[in-house]
């Protein structure tokens, strides 16, 4: 670790060239910089992205919806990172390291972005209000130990603790999922004031439904590359339970479902065809990255499945071009 004292590499206990050839600082300071940009800021670039996917897709107005959901996104990420940096440090070592190394700072960035969201969403009117609040609310059940403290002084003597709900095998990546499912597509409606029925009910179901299925897809993905920190800490996920050739046929089966959901959507006639067709080509670089799950490293499994959001977001552009 670069904070740890340096050894003497000379007789006379001068450290310069054990710093230069062991652990250089400003190096490892920019490792630690580029793990924390591709958490907390690379999520929030890909929730803006994918909100404006869900806009075009229904056809509403253009609005401050990404923006807010990107605020949103960054400020829970980085708000989780900071509470998990011990538990994550042998998966993302390096992005644990900055977490705990910075943790004052990333909690004050995550609250002014939250607040910052929830300002948008105020000028948006009510309904985008309550929307921009849930989030919070949901990390706060999903991943603090406020639940477990609390199951421990209400249950009786000798009674079994209660889990965070993190830790829940299924619910962990089910209700994160959700979550982004619910934000991405009644943002773009909330902000734009716009109601569902305007745009068609089963078309914002069948999209809400894409979206919550591919999310499941994209939170398990990385579970690959943390399996043996979760198996040690008692975390159960799919890698954990099923191993990674389970895993990546359960999670190219949930992929299948999901390009059966797109392609009802696209039967619809009411979903924009540019933006399907971006969600599409999303969609295949995710089923590659699920298929290559075992040969990718931990890096590229922490970012891959995300980023076939931006490759979907490239797309629309073209069409726009």
């Amino acid at each position: 670790m670069a904070n740890e004292p340096t050894k003497p590499s000379t007789a006379d206990g001068t450290t310069s060239q054990y710093r230069s050839h062991v652990t250089p600082p400003d190096t490892s300071a920019v490792r630690r910089v580029a793990a924390f940009a591709a958490g907390a800021p690379f999520t929030a670039l890909v929730a803006a992205v994918e909100v404006a996917l869900v806009t075009a897709a229904l056809g509403v107005q253009r609005s401050a919806a990404p923006v807010a959901v990107g605020l949103i996104a960054f400020s829970v990420y980085a708000a989780d990172h900071v509470a998990d940096a011990e538990g994550d440090a042998d998966a993302t070592p390096l992005r644990a390291r900055f977490a705990l190394r910075y943790a004052d700072q990333l909690m004050v960035a995550a609250a002014v972005s939250y607040g910052l969201a929830v300002a948008l969403a105020a000028g948006a009117g009510p309904a985008a209000l309550a929307l921009a609040l849930v989030p919070g609310a949901v990390w706060i059940g999903y991943a603090t130990d406020w639940l477990p403290t609390l199951g421990d002084r209400l249950a009786p003597l000798g009674a079994g603790s209660v889990p965070r709900l993190k830790d829940v095998f299924l619910f962990n990546s089910a209700a994160v999922a959700l979550a982004w499912a619910v934000a991405v597509v009644a943002a773009p409606l909330a902000f734009a004031g716009v109601p569902v029925d305007s745009v068609g009910p089963r078309t914002v179901a069948l999209l809400f439904a894409y979206v919550l299925v591919r999310s499941f897809v994209d939170v398990e993905v990385p579970n690959v590359r943390d399996a043996a920190a979760d198996a040690a800490q008692g975390v159960a996920t799919l890698p954990v339970v099923f191993g990674v050739a389970g895993t990546r046929r359960i999670l190219l089966g949930v992929d299948a479902v999901a390009a059966g959901l797109l392609a009802v959507t696209a039967t619809t006639g009411a979903a924009s065809t540019p933006a399907l067709v971006a969600l599409g080509v999303g969609l295949v670089v995710s089923m590659t990255i699920t298929a290559l799950a075992d040969r990718l490293d931990g890096t590229a499994l922490g970012v891959a499945p995300d980023g076939s959001y931006l490759v979907a977001g490239v797309v629309l552009l073209a069409f726009a071009l």
